[in-house]
């Protein structure tokens, strides 16, 4: 790896253990505290891309991808309360959603990198939360798919409650993931401010 990347190797493999950490202690009744971390996974992408280009954020999002393979094998391996930390579909549903979503983010990101210097990360961190809290919620308790793990009992997060408490009926994977998806984008929104601070500073070093 480049040199120059390893920051934002770093960076990115920081966001991932600390997530994957993080998501296994509860912040109220929808959320985890991984929930407050692993959205700055798409700063470091879009940091990246508007640095040294979409290859180097490529090569970023890769190294993300291994170092959360990593932690699910992990966790695969740690008993908790019901199992294991990690089951099947939720290493499936975080690999996948991962990646899909990083790479979308990136092309979007090169697609509007020339506008204005707020569109680019905005829009591509929107288009890439949303993608990846519907994979990942999907992917790891939808009811639709359990024969991605027959053994493993989903039924607690197919219960079917008013989303966020209030909302119409719906299964509760989908108020989980409404409600990280909503942390998501208004994380999508703070980061534009230190989006701003770390490429105008990059910029000036350039210059010097």
């Amino acid at each position: 790896m480049v040199r120059t990347y390893l920051p934002g190797v770093l960076a990115m493999a920081t966001i991932v253990v600390a997530s994957n950490i993080l998501v296994q202690f509860l912040f109220g009744q929808w959320l985890t505290w991984g929930a407050f971390t692993y959205p700055f996974a798409f700063l470091v992408t879009d940091l990246m891309n508007r640095m040294y280009g979409a290859s180097a954020a490529r090569r970023v999002i890769f190294v993300g991808f291994i170092v959360g393979v990593i932690c699910s094998l992990i966790g695969t391996q740690i008993q908790g309360e019901f199992g294991p930390l990690v089951t099947l579909r939720i290493a499936i549903g975080s690999g996948t959603a991962f990646l899909v979503a990083q790479l979308i983010d990136v092309s979007i990101f090169s697609a509007l990198k020339n506008g204005k210097w707020w569109r680019a990360p905005l829009a591509s961190s929107i288009v890439g939360s949303t993608l990846d809290t519907a994979l990942f919620f999907t992917i790891a308790f939808s009811a639709a798919l359990i024969f991605l793990e027959p053994a493993n009992d989903v039924s607690w997060a197919n219960e079917a409650l008013p989303i966020l408490g209030f909302g119409p009926v719906a299964p509760l994977w989908v108020s989980l993931a409404v409600a990280d998806w909503g942390v998501k984008l208004t994380l999508a929104l703070i980061a534009l401010v230190p989006f701003k601070a770390l490429v105008t500073r990059w910029q000036k070093q350039q210059s010097a």
